[in-house]
């Protein structure tokens, strides 16, 4: 079963708290059994939701610890897209993420996170 097996420590860099600095390790342990490992210094902005769109989907919500984990496995390329895309909609079910706000942010990464996930570690 997968899980979450460490918590989300930071703090943000930034006046406007657009970047979040991890100052500790973030694990998580997919259904297959791998672990992902989120190193300490890894810089996110949660949910890379666009400025017209957050306020149906902010940036930081119940689904902040499954953002981090699909940056980092985009910047990355620890893990193909498809597979990043697959444990960024795991991890949200994990998290009790509604369905219907899972699903959405799990096709808009599939069909717009093709640009951010080929800039991978740029």
């Amino acid at each position: 079963m997968s899980s979450f097996t460490t918590p989300l420590v930071g703090e943000w860099t930034n006046d406007d708290m657009t970047q979040f600095k991890l100052t500790q390790e973030f694990e998580y342990v997919a259904n297959d059994g791998s672990v992902y490992s989120v190193p300490i210094g890894f810089i996110t902005d949660f949910a890379s939701t666009p400025k017209w769109l957050r306020w149906l989907i902010p940036p930081i919500g119940k689904y902040g610890k499954a953002a981090v984990l699909h940056d980092y496995l985009y910047k990355t390329h620890s893990v193909g897209k498809n597979k990043a895309d697959q444990l960024f909609l795991e991890a949200m079910q994990v998290l009790k993420v509604h369905h219907w706000n899972a699903r959405i942010m799990y096709e808009a990464v599939v069909i717009f996170g093709e640009k951010e996930y080929l800039k991978g570690g740029k």
